[in-house]
């Protein structure tokens, strides 16, 4: 993942939100909320491999970050009633990480690898047995003499999980049978959310403060806990200890986060595009010098949000700010309007 700054609207996990993570994580599909086709999904899927006795189908979970592809994996785990051990692409370095971890499954476990897309080839090709057949070929001795004996596993879900689903090699996504997008949440989603966290962590906080917490948390729940954290710190200091409307609002005021969930470098990078490149098309290798940015980490963690907001289109010539976008910023959109014909 992209080395960013510590955005307080960014999807990825810092150090500090997994103890709260773990406290306000749903443990079952019927606590989660929101996603409520794909629920619907897994909950079929999942009844019908427990009636059968056998072991899930592999699951691709792929979305920006944030979302709840490792708690969906965990539930998926505590619905099937089995243990889940959890690694990353970027931790299996040797292809005995991959072999140790796939021969100490047991029957029906789940094997969870968040960034699947990040897998050395070597180490993908592992999988490809492990997945289809439920063995591994391990190689025994050296040079003219070296046997591959096929060694056996118990049957067993793997879990993938990817910010980057197109990065996914064809042969690897073929081998799983349920995949599934998890998509931006609706803001009436995160105010339910915000409201089963704030009861969770004991927060004080009425109807109309969860709902403005909601509204700018960028569709995101990991975004949402983190914004309701912070705007408790300012409501204990600044006002009574209970999040009301206006506390709220000047608390995300206060944070940099707009109206919309916007933080500063969103809005840099739009004045960007707007005031240096008249709107765009700029390429993205140009956006990120300007930005003093990475690449990767405005493809992965501004552009998905800005582009469902509406605020940011990506073209085969490169970004550009879309009308509302000029709006947003306050400022006027002189660009010629060509018609459509």
């Amino acid at each position: 993942m992209p080395q960013a700054p510590h955005r307080i609207v960014s999807g990825q996990a810092f150090d500090e939100d997994a103890r709260i993570e773990a406290s306000v994580r749903p443990k079952k599909l019927g606590e989660f909320i929101g996603q409520t086709r794909l629920k619907e999904n897994l909950e079929i899927a999942i009844q019908a491999a427990r009636t059968r006795g056998e072991a899930l189908d592999h699951v691709l979970l792929f979305g920006p970050p944030g979302l709840g592809k490792t708690t969906l994996a965990q539930i998926l785990a505590n619905e099937l009633g089995v243990v889940i051990k959890t690694s990353s692409g970027p931790l299996l370095e040797r292809k005995g990480d991959l072999t140790a971890v796939l021969t100490s499954l047991e029957s029906r476990e789940v094997f969870f690898l968040d960034e699947i897309h990040r897998l050395l080839p070597s180490i993908e090709e592992i999988l490809y047995p492990a997945m289809e057949d439920y063995r591994i070929d391990l190689v025994i001795g050296q040079g003219p003499g070296a046997r591959i004996h096929a060694y056996k596993l118990n049957k067993f879900t793997l879990v993938g999980a990817t910010t980057r689903a197109g990065l996914i090699t064809a042969p690897l996504r073929s081998r799983f049978g349920i995949v599934h997008r998890l998509d931006f949440y609706t803001p009436e989603d995160l105010h339910q959310i915000v409201l089963r966290s704030a009861k969770i962590l004991a927060i004080p906080i009425d109807d109309a403060g969860a709902q403005e917490i909601a509204r700018r948390a960028r569709g995101t729940p990991r975004v949402a806990n983190r914004l309701l954290r912070r705007v408790r710190d300012y409501a204990q200091v600044k006002a009574d200890g209970k999040i009301w409307l206006n506390v709220a609002r000047e608390a995300l005021q206060m944070l940099g986060v707009d109206d919309h969930g916007l933080d500063d470098m969103d809005r840099q990078l739009l004045l960007t595009i707007i005031q240096k490149y008249n709107g765009g098309p700029v390429g993205l290798n140009t956006l990120a010098a300007s930005l003093s940015e990475e690449e990767d980490a405005i493809e992965e963690l501004c552009e998905p949000y800005l582009m469902q907001m509406g605020l940011l289109d990506r073209t085969p010539r490169g970004r550009v700010a879309t009308a509302l976008a000029y709006a947003h910023m306050g400022i006027t959109d002189t660009r010629p309007q060509h018609p459509l014909f």
